[in-house]
C-alpha cells in the first residue's frame, strides 16, 4: 500500500474486481448443457447422416472426374446418399419423441436445428449441384441459385420455427425434412431442365410460405415413419439394380411430390370454404 492509498480505496478495488469476476462467469445451466441426452444422440446421428451423404456424392464426382475426366451421376451413389438422408430423417422424427418421453438437455433444440441444416439444407442443395451442375443442360449460375435457394429457405424455415408458433400447433411452411425429400424426389425422377429447376424453386418457396402443414403426432407419426422405412427399402432395391427397382422409385418419388403439392391445395380449399361459410353467416 502506497502513502496515497487508503484501506478504503483497496476495499473498493477488491469489490470491483470481484464484481467483474462474477460478470465473466457463465450464466445458465452450464452443467446440464454439457451432458448429452438420448435425444441429442439422435440429433448428432442425423447430422452424421447428412455429412456422409455429402461425402458419398462428392466421392462419386471426384472418382469419375479423376478416371474419365467426365462426370455421369451413378444411381448407386445417389441411392446411398438418399438412404442416408432418410435415416437422418428417421433420427429427426424420433429425437423430439425421445426428448418428450425422457430427459432433454439444455442444448437439445439447438442441436436439432443445426443437424437439420446439414442433412436437409446443405445435403440436398449439394445434391442439386451434383445432379445439374455437370449436366451441361443448364447454366451453372442457375444451378447454384436453385441449390442456394434450398439451403437459404431451409435455414429461414428453421429460424422461424424456433421463433413463431401457430395457434393450431401445426407447422408454418413445408417442414425442412419433407422439403429435402421432395427436392431429392425431383432429382431422382427427372433430368435437369428449366422445368425441374422451377420445381426446386417452388419447394424452397413452400418452406418459407405461411401454408400450414400438419404436425406428425400419434398415428400420423407412425404413418410417416412407415413411409420413410418403405422409401429406404425401395431405394435400396433401386440402388442395388434389382428387378422392379425403377418402378418402385418412380412410384415413391411421384407420391412424395404429389403429397407435398396436394396439402397446399387442400389448405386453400379449406380456407375458401371457411370464408364462404363466414359470408353466409354474416348475411343471416
Amino acid at each position: 500500500m502506497t502513502a496515497h492509498e487508503s484501506p478504503h480505496d483497496l476495499g473498493d478495488a477488491w469489490a470491483l474486481h470481484h464484481v467483474n469476476d462474477e460478470i465473466d462467469e457463465p450464466v445458465g445451466p452450464v452443467g446440464r448443457a454439457f451432458r448429452l441426452s438420448a435425444a441429442d444422440s439422435l440429433s448428432l446421428g442425423n447430422a452424421l447422416c447428412g455429412f456422409l451423404a455429402v461425402c458419398v456424392l462428392a466421392w462419386s464426382a471426384i472418382t469419375d472426374l479423376q478416371t474419365s475426366g467426365k462426370f455421369e451421376p451413378d444411381p448407386r451413389f445417389f441411392g446411398t446418399a438418399v438412404v442416408l438422408l432418410l435415416l437422418g430423417a428417421t433420427c429427426d422424427l424420433f429425437d423430439g419423441l425421445v426428448a418428450r418421453r425422457f430427459r432433454a438437455s439444455a442444448m437439445g433444440a439447438e442441436l436439432d436445428n443445426l443437424a437439420d441444416v446439414i442433412s436437409f439444407g446443405f445435403a440436398p442443395a449439394f445434391m442439386v449441384v451434383i445432379w445439374a451442375g455437370f449436366s451441361g443442360r443448364l447454366p451453372l449460375w442457375l444451378v447454384l441459385v436453385a441449390a442456394g435457394s434450398v439451403l437459404i429457405a431451409g435455414v429461414v424455415r428453421l429460424a422461424r420455427f424456433a421463433c413463431v408458433k401457430t395457434k393450431s400447433g401445426d407447422f408454418m411452411g413445408l417442414p425442412i425434412p419433407m422439403g429435402a425429400m421432395t427436392v431429392v424426389s425431383i432429382v431422382l425422377l427427372f433430368q435437369p431442365s428449366y422445368y425441374t429447376v422451377a420445381g426446386i424453386f417452388a419447394v424452397a418457396w413452400l418452406m418459407v410460405s405461411r401454408i400450414e402443414y400438419p404436425k406428425p403426432k400419434g398415428n400420423l407419426a407412425a404413418v410417416v415413419l412407415a413411409w420413410m422405412l418403405i422409401n429406404v427399402a425401395c431405394l435400396t432395391i433401386w440402388a442395388a439394380r434389382l428387378a422392379g427397382g425403377d418402378q418402385l422409385i418412380t412410384v415413391g418419388a411421384t407420391m412424395q411430390i404429389a403429397i407435398v403439392a396436394a396439402i397446399p391445395l387442400r389448405v386453400l380449399m379449406f380456407k375458401r370454404e371457411q370464408r364462404k361459410e363466414r359470408r353466409e353467416s354474416e348475411r343471416v
